[in-house]
Parts: structure tokens; sequence; C-alpha cells
């Protein structure tokens, strides 16, 4: 990957390559992510987070620590687009962008079996397993129990499943993960929920490993310009296998 010179054996950079910059200005810098690295993490720890940090410090020779605002982050095991903030104000601004639902966000997701009907909603009641890193069904009015809503068009039909474009309607931990695999449809190389396929490289430590879910966009108003801008993350080379399929829908 052009990110980070060895995922497989963790053999981390502690640079950003530029091109897995996807825009960067004086409030805002946004990276394609690889999976499976950490966005944020302890010092001690390889992330984006310390990636980036290390990249603004180089490239304008900034002699003391370097702040950057984290308003949202992807999942260890996926990949695309990650939006940092360089300034406090900015941070406060995107971050309640988010808290507010007025950002745009599109994933791509392969998935196992064919998806039919090949578009709608899902809703779902779902809540966190209590000291675990994983969610579970819950049903309306439990407790700690919340509404996942989920838009989804099917894209493409690919050797073992379909290509999903998908919408969240809501920011629930995994709720793409898990709306998808409670059909019958997990992510795959999701273990964590019910994947039996294989994904990308072999990784012995579970932590090591990588799904096909991918934030393909983002669409935020800029912190201090207010202009929407719209950000898309190239796929991972690891998805090279699945380009050839059955185009359902033009995307």
């Amino acid at each position: 990957m052009s990110l980070i010179s060895d995922l497989k054996t963790e053999n981390y950079c502690c640079m950003l390559s530029p091109d897995s910059i996807l825009f960067e200005d004086h409030h805002l810098l946004v990276v394609n992510k690889p999976a499976p690295l950490l966005t944020q993490a302890p010092s001690q720890i390889p992330s984006l987070e310390s990636m980036a940090k290390a990249y603004i410090k180089e490239k304008y020779a900034k002699p003391a620590g370097v702040y950057l605002g984290v308003p949202h982050r992807l999942d260890r095991p996926v990949s695309g687009v990650v939006c940092f903030a360089r300034n406090t104000k900015a941070a406060q601004r995107v971050q309640a962008q988010f808290q507010e639902r007025k950002v745009r966000k599109v994933y791509w997701a392969l998935v196992e079996g064919d998806v039919i009907p090949e578009a709608g909603v899902w809703e779902d009641w779902i809540r966190k397993k209590v000291d675990e890193a994983r969610v579970e069904r819950a049903a309306e009015g439990e407790s700690r129990a919340k509404l996942a809503k989920l838009g989804y068009r099917a894209l493409k039909r690919v050797e073992g499943g379909t290509l999903l474009e998908l919408s969240p309607l809501t920011g629930r931990t995994h709720q793409l993960r898990v709306q998808t695999a409670w059909r019958g449809h997990p992510v795959f190389g999701d273990a964590t929920y019910g994947s039996k396929l294989d994904f990308g490289h072999v990784a012995l430590e579970p932590r090591d490993r990588v799904i096909a879910l991918h934030a393909h966009s983002l669409t935020i108003s800029h912190p201090f310009t207010q202009k929407e801008l719209t950000f898309v993350a190239p796929l991972p080379g690891t998805w090279t296998a699945f380009e050839s399929g059955e185009v359902i829908t033009e995307s």
C-alpha cells in the first residue's frame, strides 16, 4: 500500500505519503486510511493520527507539538476517508456537523450472497455488548438500545456476493457490519459477525485482519468557508480481484 510500508509485518512508516492525502489546507487534513491501521491510539502504537502529526510537523517545520482534532474514526479493519482538523475551531465545527448528522457518508462493502431487494433502508435496534468490542441485537425500549438506520443499494454481483453502496442514516458502532450480517450478508472477511470468507492478506493475529468495508466518500461543509466538500478515497489494492462482475446499478 502507498500509505505505510508493510501492514503485514507491521513495519510501519512514520509518515504519510503524498498520494494518501485527499485534501489539505490550514484547517483540514483528509487522508485515505488503510486497514488494519488504527485511526487513533496511544503514542507507542502506530496510528493514522500519529502519522498525520508527523507529516505536518515535518512539512511545516513545526518545532513543538502538533494539534490534530479527530472528529470521527474508522474501525481498525476498515479503510477509507478520515478527516482531521488542524485547529481547535475547525475541530469544534466539524465535530458539530457529525453530531448534528449534517455530513454524508458513503461506504462500499463486499458482502456474501445476493442482496434482494436490491435497494432500500434497513432499521434495527442495537446495543454495544458490555466489555466487548462488538454489538448485539436489542428490542425497542430495552436498556441501551439505539435505533440504527442504513440506506443501501446493490451495485454489482461479484464472485461469492454483492458489492453494496451503504449510506448510514445514524452513526452506531459497527452498524454497517451488523445490519448486513443480520440479513445473511456479512462483509467479506468479517469473522466477528459471521463471515466465512477470507479477504485481503493472510494475518495470523485477529487485529491484523482486514474486511471488505471501505469509507468511499465523505461530504462536509468547510468549517470556515462553508463550501460543500466531497472527499473520495480510492479503493485498496485488495479489491482489484472483484472489479469484474455483473453491474446492477451504475454508481
